[in-house]
């Protein structure tokens, strides 16, 4: 793919039990009305699926089954197997496994009321609302509703739970940490006791973000696999402590089921990735902006864009920034730091936008489906390979195309180098060139950023990049004159304070250069 812009379509402008989850617009897919060759309609369903989800499915705009619903639907034993799902996001993985676990409760397999017979396990609070709503749509037709709750964090425990327990949630779909803290309560553990399907959904992120041990004890707590339920693991990759849980989840024998290529490029293939690689840390903020600019300028009719930065105090600040220095766009945060009820309304609100500039924290780096994201930028090192390819997932998904930049300092460019696979090429313009234009307006809006917002992202950049110092190749005193450089690209007259207790914990003890005392809190 060259080095230019491809043409694109244009379009018009610890967690907590939820009864009845609220609408977060859009499922993990887009309606898919025209086959491509070989796709098999849903209508040839009819003998396996009850009329009322084929009449929800086709209401949602789906005729035409993804690769791998159809997958499932054809080789699976029964709806009822056990099966390891290796697919991407974005492909249309939540309905191929709500439909046979929903099925599956209507051939009389339906818990007493009051008892789940569908548990889903997934990473975010996010994930969970959009496979909820999915599963409300998909359900919508049903001539006796199937109700379908959430657990996750953010709200009231004492009030959610007693709406989880007074209600009907035949279908619940839970983050790890909530579950395991309801699931302590007895009177909680006795709704399982029908259960009928178990999914764990982005299996190898709920891994990756330490959730292994939670995970391990809501089994302990479930009715034992004995009881015959049927397991569903879902995950893009399958590293080794994929296979620790699986083997509490399916039965030997499961069916194992792919729709990824082995020798397929490890990021959405259509998706044209470029490099910003910069002298210095302080370059950052422009070369932000400039990307922005450049790719609004290239295509202004389709400018949805997702930007990620590194941690939640760092987005916090970086949308302070963009809302100031871009007023032009309309600009979303989304990071665990806001309040679950801002967070629903966010996640909302950008699916529903036609346009527009998301900052976020990785909440919303994998499985999460915005509609129509035209343009992600990653802004710093990413954890890990795994964590960069998952965020070019946000675009380019349901057949759109999509283009994905990564903005690195010079200490950060390991990362390219060292991801050979990874089809990056450098910027097409010559970003650098255009800094000073964009460093005046840098320095025109960081005064109005607050100096609170300020501080709080420092300490996080310091925080960040303390565990990747071999790989940075920087020492302790080096990686603070780092974070000073950062804070003076803020507008920070001198480095701000960090408490000395906060310091011990980062090991940053005798380090020069830092400011240690006690500043105030907001």
């Amino acid at each position: 793919m060259s080095d230019g812009r491809p043409p694109r379509a244009t379009q018009e402008q610890g967690q907590e039990p939820h009864a009845h989850a609220r609408a977060a617009p859009t499922a993990d897919t887009q309606p898919r009305l025209i086959a491509t060759e070989g796709q098999k309609p849903f209508s040839d369903m009819k003998d396996t699926l009850h009329p009322a989800l084929l009449e929800g499915v086709d209401a949602m705009g789906f005729k035409f089954m993804s690769p791998v619903q159809e997958k499932v639907f054809s080789e699976l034993p029964s709806l009822s197997s056990d099966c390891l799902v290796q697919a991407k996001t974005g492909t249309g993985k939540t309905a191929a496994f709500l439909l046979p676990a929903i099925q599956n409760l209507l051939s009389g397999n339906m818990p007493r009321r009051g008892g789940v017979g569908i548990l889903v396990i997934c990473p975010t609070r996010e994930l969970a609302l959009q496979i909820a709503k999915e599963c409300q749509d998909i359900t919508s037709r049903l001539p006796q509703k199937l109700d379908c709750h959430t657990a996750f964090g953010g709200t009231q425990r004492a009030s959610s739970l007693k709406r989880f327990l007074s209600g009907n949630p035949s279908i619940l779909v839970a983050t790890p940490g909530r579950l395991d803290d309801i699931l302590g309560e007895e009177e909680v553990r006795e709704r399982f006791e029908g259960l009928k399907t178990l999914v764990l959904d982005e299996a190898d992120r709920m891994l990756d973000a330490g959730f292994a041990p939670a995970i391990h004890k809501i089994l302990k707590r479930l009715p034992p696999k004995s009881n015959g339920w049927q397991g569903m693991c879902f995950s893009a990759t399958l590293p080794e402590r994929v296979n620790d849980v699986v083997k509490c989840v399916l039965f030997p024998g499961y069916t194992s089921l792919s729709t990824i290529d082995p020798n397929e490029a490890p990021t959405v293939a259509r998706v044209p990735q470029f490099s910003v690689l910069l002298n210095s840390v302080k370059q950052t903020f422009p070369a932000l902006l400039a990307v922005l600019q450049k790719e609004y300028e290239s295509n202004p009719d389709d400018f949805k864009v997702v930007v990620f930065g590194t941690t939640a105090n760092g987005v916090g600040m970086l949308y302070d920034l963009c809302k100031l220095a871009l007023p032009q766009f309309r600009t979303f945060e989304l990071h665990s730091r806001m309040s679950q009820n801002s967070r629903t309304r966010t996640t909302g609100e950008f699916k529903e936008a036609p346009r527009g500039i998301l900052i976020a924290s990785d909440v919303v780096g994998r499985g999460m489906d915005f509609p129509n994201v035209s343009l992600v930028v990653q802004l710093g090192l990413p954890m890990d390979t795994e964590q960069y390819v998952h965020r070019v997932g946000r675009t380019a998904r349901a057949g759109r195309d999509g283009r994905a930049v990564i903005i690195l300092f010079s200490n950060e460019s390991f990362f390219i180098n060292t991801n050979p696979t990874l089809p990056i090429k450098p910027y097409p313009t010559d970003i650098v060139a255009e800094l000073p234009k964009y460093q005046a307006l840098v320095d025109k809006s960081f005064p109005r950023v607050d100096e609170v917002a300020k501080a709080k992202a420092y300490q996080a950049f310091l925080g960040y990049n303390k565990t990747y110092l071999k790989k940075l190749k920087l020492q302790p005193k080096e990686l603070v004159q780092l974070a000073n450089d950062y804070a003076y690209a803020m507008g920070c007259p001198e480095p701000p304070m960090i408490e000395k207790k906060v310091v011990g914990k980062m090991g940053l003890k005798g380090v020069p250069g830092l400011r240690i005392g006690t500043r105030e809190r907001d």
